[in-house]
């Protein structure tokens, strides 16, 4: 036994760093501040761009970011459109990605810039949610407030910002000394969402996935049918 504590005792200390996302530090918010200020105003891009849609079965046991925690045991799906588009050589960030994404409970856009030299910022993520679902077309023809601020660091832990409400017994985080950065994040998905033809495209992608799935699943009906008579 005591051999065995001996051993225990001489195996390096676990260091365990707590992000906390509702009140970032003051150096944390300069952080966040400086990194969303680095993003082009008036994004120009590289011919080169990718388009994809699809679906994806949610794993109840995987917290998503906007998303609500599905219950034990329920199965569900996202469809989601993806575009992606490259900047010029000369820029700091080599590419941005715009994601949607919709289930029977939520809807979630995300911009995601990526560092193409990243010495200490990796990525910058921006995100945004609705519970109430109604339809891509009037979620993107307003402006939904970014929920979620989230900085991808080289050899570092993640800084994040994100919109806290109160939980049950406890009043909800004032926020309002990161309201800048909210607003400035907003602004951001604005014009990138107008860059990329998001509220044009993503309604567009979706519809068409819709009709690609009811083809083949009245496809599968019909063979189905025709082996059991």
């Amino acid at each position: 036994m005591a051999t065995i504590a001996a051993a225990f005792a001489q195996q390096p200390p676990v260091k365990v760093n707590v992000i906390n996302v509702c009140a970032p530090t003051a150096d944390e918010q300069k952080e966040l501040s400086s990194a969303l200020a680095k993003v082009p105003g008036k994004p120009a891009f590289a011919a080169d761009f990718e388009v994809a849609r699809g679906r994806s079965t949610l794993d109840p046991s995987t917290p998503i970011p906007g998303m609500q925690p599905l219950p034990p045991g329920a199965v569900a799906a996202a469809d989601w459109v993806r575009v992606r588009r490259e900047f010029p050589g000369a820029t700091l960030f080599s590419n941005v990605q715009y994601s949607f994404s919709v289930d029977s409970k939520n809807m979630v856009e995300t911009l995601v810039l990526r560092v193409r030299e990243p010495k200490d910022l990796m990525q910058i993520s921006i995100e945004d949610s609705a519970s109430a679902v109604v339809s891509a077309t009037v979620m993107l023809s307003s402006s939904t407030p970014v929920s979620r601020v989230k900085l991808e660091r080289f050899g570092k832990s993640s800084v994040v910002l994100a919109r806290c409400s109160g939980e049950e017994g406890n009043p909800a985080t004032d926020q309002s000394a990161y309201e800048s950065i909210f607003h400035t994040a907003s602004s951001i998905m604005e014009r990138y969402r107008d860059a990329l033809g998001a509220r044009k495209m993503v309604p567009e992608e979706l519809a068409r996935l819709r009709v690609r799935i009811s083809v083949r699943t009245t496809t599968k009906a019909g063979a189905g049918s025709k082996k059991n008579p």
